[in-house]
């Protein structure tokens, strides 16, 4: 007689085969944002909070405390912006000549930190220039290593929410620091070097959590040896297109300080300016995320397009009204221009770039997009001097205008597929 066989819970009878309930071992893509991007994400906030309570006020420093002119504050911005690119390059490239990321990227936001105490230090535009200056340097040596660590740790399928999510993080201390400064200033009766004093607090725990918690892993980045001309020749046609892009991109926005001074000029008053960097950050924090969803998901024609839109249409309305409601409308707007289109640059060059290169390329993204800055911010300095506010908003919209023809003319395949 054949004894039926049994089997004890957690056993195995030898010859039998039990049934699994796992799922089967084919390897699905982890579609689970690395915790180096969330700590990079922190470490982002952070700064920003500090960089932007200092950005919101330092446009009204520079012109109601130091007496400097618009073009001034222009060549300022456009200086600074367009230092930091220059950086990115070389820090870029270093990055994947060493193998490394984290060291740059410790002193970049270092830097940055120690920068801080001199703007409420300043009593000349000079030694503004000079503090700004410093500040750009630190973001320009961190900014490609960081992007490129991302990439590093971040699988293909989901780079554009990673990108998101990290620049919906900064965007939230960037609206956090306008908040604090229209905090401080009604607490500190519109002081506003006493109010910057207090950016340093931020920006030193930025620090701390960057060196505590941020994780390179080993071999995230081969080390590339000698650079060369080689190493940019080499980053080949479809990143180039991309680079492109970003420039022409930055060609057609300037500096976000002339929108805290067309409050200003509107009438809205001095201690709460700082709206005006809340209310766009708010749209981009919203916008960032989601958008990165929709470039892994294959829409990445369509952002650009939405995203030229909306900065078409701010400009129109920034420069058109006499209302400061009328003018949150345009801030909207030009916070969805920059969540449709930021982070989704960035996962272009991630995506286009040779992975050995992925810090030159995003070095040479940078410094192109920060070159574009400078003519960029002076000639919208030049212009509001010149002809009055709204025909810096108008060329905005004007210069915008064409780069969405062209973009629609050469369909941006290479950059967008």
């Amino acid at each position: 007689m054949k004894i039926p066989r049994t089997r004890i819970p957690g056993t195995r009878i030898p010859g039998t085969r039990i049934p699994s309930t796992r799922i089967p071992s084919t390897r699905i893509p982890s579609t689970r944002i690395p915790s180096t991007v969330w700590a990079l994400g922190v470490v982002s906030l952070l700064m920003d909070l500090s960089s932007e309570l200092v950005h919101s006020l330092l446009p009204l420093f520079m012109v109601t405390v130091l007496g400097a002119s618009m073009l001034a504050v222009g060549v300022v911005e456009g200086i600074a912006e367009a230092t930091a690119s220059i950086v990115k390059l070389f820090s870029g490239a270093l990055s994947d000549r060493l193998g490394r990321r984290k060291p740059i990227v410790v002193l970049g936001y270092g830097l940055a930190a120690i920068s801080k105490p001199l703007f409420p230090l300043a009593a000349s535009v000079p030694l503004v220039l000079a503090a700004r200056f410093m500040d750009r340097i630190g973001k320009g040596i961190r900014g490609a290593p960081r992007d490129a660590l991302i990439a590093d740790v971040t699988p293909e399928g989901v780079r554009g929410a990673a990108y998101g999510l990290r620049q919906a993080l900064d965007t939230v201390g960037a609206v956090l620091g306008p908040l604090a400064a229209i905090g401080l200033m009604v607490l500190l009766a519109s002081d506003v070097r006493s109010v910057l004093w207090w950016a340093i607090v931020p920006a030193v725990l930025s620090v701390v959590v960057l060196v505590v918690f941020v994780k390179e892993p080993e071999g995230a980045a081969r080390p590339l040896g000698r650079l060369s001309l080689h190493s940019f020749t080499g980053l080949g046609k479809p990143c180039w297109t991309v680079i492109a892009l970003g420039a022409v991109l930055t060609l057609a926005r300037f500096s976000e300080a002339f929108l805290v001074l067309r409050a200003q000029d509107l009438g809205l008053a001095l201690a709460i300016v700082p709206i005006v960097l809340v209310v766009m950050n708010v749209a981009y924090t919203a916008i960032a995320y989601p958008a990165g969803l929709a470039a892994d998901r294959g829409h990445r024609k369509a952002l650009l397009f939405w995203g030229l839109l909306a900065l078409v249409a701010a400009d129109l309305v920034i420069a058109a009204t006499a209302s400061v409601s009328f003018l949150f409308l345009g801030i909207l707007l030009w916070g969805v221009h920059m969540g449709l289109t930021q982070g989704l640059l960035s996962t272009l060059v991630a995506d286009a770039a040779p992975e050995n290169l992925r810090g030159t390329a995003f070095g040479v993204f940078h410094l192109v997009s920060g070159v574009a800055m400078l003519p960029a911010s002076v000639i919208a300095g030049a212009l509001w001097d010149g002809y009055g506010a709204a025909w810096t908003f108008y060329a905005g919209a004007a210069f915008t205008t064409l780069a969405l023809v062209g973009l629609l003319l050469v369909r941006a395949e290479a950059a967008t597929k």
